[in-house]
C-alpha cells in the first residue's frame, strides 16, 4: 500500500478520515487533494473579474454613479491584497484545514450576501468580506500542493493547478456576461454557492486533520496586521482610483500614496524586528523567493494587462459585447490548457530560466503582433496572438512557480508562497492601472497630432470633408448643418484613429518591458528536477 501523504503530513494515517485513507491506499488521494485546493483557488480567481461586465447592469439596478459602483472592484481588490500575506500567520495559527474551511464558506457564505444586497452599500460591504475569505485561497492551495506533493510531482500537481488559475481569468468574462444577459447580475454571485459548498465538503473529506501547532500560544503581532493593512490598502486604492481621481491633483490619492510609503516603511521595521512577526519577511533571505517574486511582478504586470487591455480594445473599438469579448478570449483559455499538460511532462527535465525565457520570447511576439492592430483588425487577425499569449503565459507560470518555491524549506513554504502571491497581485493591479493611465494619455497625445493635419491647406483633409459634406446635403437643404454632420464624422473617425495608436503603443511597450526584464532570470535557480518525469501525467 502506498503512503498517503509525502510532504507535511508524512504517512500518519490517523490524520486522515476513513475515506481519505482509502484513497490513499489506492494512491489516488494527493491528487484529490490538488483538485481541493484548486476549486478554491479558481472559485477566487473567476470572482477577481466576473463582475466587471456586470458593472452597467449592476449600475442601473442600484442607481449607483460610474464612481460608486468603482468600490464593488476596488473594496474586493483592497481586501483581497490585504489577506495574502496575512496566509501563513492565520494557517499556523488556527491550522491549515481550518483556515482553509472558515475561508471557503465565508466567501462562499458572502457571495449570497452579494447576491441579495438591496443597495449599494450592502454590496460593496460584502464584496469586502468576500475579498477577505478569499484573500488567502490562492496562497493556499499553492502552498497545500508544496506541501503535499514531493519534487518529482510538483510538476505535474502544479499543472493541474495552474490550469484553472490560467484559465479562470479567460472564462470569467464569458461566464458572466452569460449570466447577466440570460439571469441578471445576482446570479455571477450566486453561481459560487453549489461549487463553494462542494470545495467545502472535499476539505472536510479529503483534507488531513492539522497536526499540532506551538504558534497558537504566541503574541498576534495586531500593529504589524495594521500597518500591513493600511500600506496594501492605500496602495491598491491608489492603483485602482488613480485614474477616476486624475491621480496626484487629486488629494485623496496624494493620501492613499502616503499612507502607502509610510505604511510600507514602518511594517518593513516592525516585521524585521519584533520576535514573532505576522508576515515572515525573512524567508526573502532565499535567492529563488526574492529574484522569483520580482520576477512575478513583472509577469503580473505583462500578462495581466494583456487580458485587460484586449478586451477593452475589442469593446472600445470593434464594439463587441461582453459576450463576445469573453468567447474571443477562450481560445487562449484552451490553449494555456493544453500547455499545462506538456509543461507538466517536461518542466522538470529542462533549465526552468530556459523555459521562462521561452515563454518571455513568446509573449513578446504576442504583443508586438497586437501593436501592429490597423482598422481593418477583426477576429481572425486576433486569434495567433491571443493563442500565443495562453502558450506563453503557461510557459513562464509554471516553472517560475518551481524555480521561486520548489527548493524553499518546508517552514518557508507558506509564507513564500504567500509572498509571491501578493507579488503576482499587485503586478496585475500595477500593470492595469499604468496601462489605463497610458492609454488616455497616448489617446490625448494622437488626437492632438491628428487633429493638427484637418486644415484648410491640408488638401486630402479638406477632400474627405467636402465629400461627406456632399453626401449629407443629399438628406438635408441645409449647407450648414451639412457642415457639421460631416465634421462629426472627421471628429467620430479622429478618435477612432487615436485610441487605435494608444493601444498599438501600450502592446509595444508591454513587449519591451519583458525584453528589458529578461536578465532577471539569471538570478533564479535551475528549478529542474530530473525525477519528474516519473510523476507527470
Amino acid at each position: 500500500m502506498s503512503a498517503p501523504l509525502t510532504g507535511l503530513y508524512g504517512s500518519d494515517r490517523s490524520l486522515l478520515s476513513p475515506l481519505a485513507a482509502r484513497m490513499a491506499d489506492r494512491g489516488i488521494l494527493k491528487w484529490v487533494i490538488a483538485l481541493t485546493a484548486a476549486l478554491g483557488a479558481i472559485l477566487e480567481v473567476i470572482d477577481t473579474s466576473i463582475v466587471n461586465v456586470a458593472m452597467p447592469d449592476i449600475q442601473g439596478n442600484l442607481g449607483a454613479t460610474l464612481a460608486e459602483v468603482g468600490w464593488i472592484s476596488t473594496g474586493y481588490a483592497c481586501a483581497n491584497v490585504v489577506m495574502i500575506p496575512l496566509t501563513a500567520w492565520l494557517s499556523d495559527r488556527f491550522g491549515r484545514k481550518q483556515y482553509l474551511l472558515f475561508s471557503l464558506a465565508g466567501f462562499t457564505a458572502a457571495s449570497v450576501l452579494c447576491g441579495l444586497s438591496t443597495s449599494l452599500g450592502m454590496l460593496i460591504f460584502s464584496r469586502v468580506l468576500q475579498g477577505l475569505c478569499g484573500g488567502g485561497l490562492l496562497a493556499k492551495a499553492q502552498s497545500i500542493l508544496f506541501e503535499t506533493f514531493s519534487k518529482k510531482e510538483q510538476p505535474a500537481a502544479q499543472a493541474l493547478f495552474g490550469i484553472g488559475v490560467i484559465a479562470g481569468p479567460a472564462f470569467g468574462p464569458v461566464l458572466g456576461g452569460y449570466l447577466t444577459d440570460m439571469l441578471g447580475w445576482r446570479w455571477i454571485f450566486f453561481i459560487n454557492l453549489p461549487f463553494g459548498i462542494l470545495a467545502v465538503l472535499m476539505t472536510i473529506a479529503f483534507l488531513p486533520r492539522d497536526v499540532a501547532s506551538t504558534t497558537g500560544d504566541k503574541r498576534v503581532d495586531w500593529l504589524g496586521i495594521g500597518l500591513l493593512t493600511l500600506s496594501l490598502a492605500s496602495f491598491q486604492t491608489m492603483l485602482e482610483e488613480g485614474q477616476q481621481e486624475d491621480w496626484f491633483s487629486s488629494k485623496f490619492i496624494i493620501t492613499m500614496a502616503v499612507g502607502a510609503v509610510v505604511g510600507t516603511a514602518f511594517f518593513i521595521w516592525r516585521e524585521l524586528t519584533v520576535e514573532s512577526p505576522a508576515v515572515d519577511l525573512r524567508v526573502l533571505k532565499h535567492r529563488s523567493l526574492a529574484a522569483g517574486s520580482l520576477y512575478s511582478l513583472v509577469l503580473g504586470m505583462g500578462l495581466y494587462g494583456v487580458m485587460f487591455a484586449v478586451p477593452i480594445f475589442v469593446q472600445d473599438y470593434l464594439h463587441f459585447t461582453a459576450t463576445q469579448s469573453g468567447l474571443l478570449l477562450m481560445p487562449g483559455a484552451l490553449a494555456s490548457a493544453c500547455m499545462m499538460i506538456v509543461m507538466g511532462k517536461i518542466s522538470g527535465k529542462l533549465d526552468a530560466r530556459f523555459l521562462i525565457a521561452c515563454g518571455a520570447l513568446t509573449t513578446v511576439a504576442t504583443a508586438l503582433l497586437l501593436s501592429r492592430i490597423n482598422p481593418d483588425t477583426g477576429t481572425g487577425s486576433l486569434f495567433l496572438p491571443l493563442v500565443l499569449r495562453g502558450l506563453g503565459s503557461v510557459m513562464m507560470f509554471l516553472p517560475l512557480s518551481l524555480a521561486t518555491l520548489g527548493s524553499l524549506p518546508k517552514s518557508a513554504i507558506a509564507a513564500g508562497s504567500g509572498f509571491y502571491s501578493l507579488t503576482r497581485q499587485m503586478g496585475s493591479s500595477i500593470g492595469i492601472a499604468a496601462i489605463t493611465t497610458y492609454l488616455a494619455h497616448r489617446e490625448t497625445v494622437h488626437r492632438a497630432n491628428l487633429v493638427e493635419r484637418i486644415t484648410s491647406t491640408n488638401a486630402a483633409a479638406q477632400t474627405r470633408v467636402q465629400l461627406l459634406q456632399g453626401n449629407f446635403s443629399l438628406h438635408t437643404a441645409d449647407p450648414v448643418h451639412a457642415h457639421q454632420q460631416a465634421m462629426s464624422v472627421i471628429d467620430q473617425t479622429i478618435n477612432g484613429q487615436a485610441l487605435l495608436l494608444s493601444f498599438a503603443d501600450v502592446f509595444f511597450y508591454v513587449a519591451l518591458a519583458f525584453v528589458v526584464t529578461l536578465p532577471l532570470l539569471l538570478l533564479l535557480g535551475k528549478g529542474g528536477n530530473r525525477e519528474a518525469s516519473a510523476a507527470a501525467h
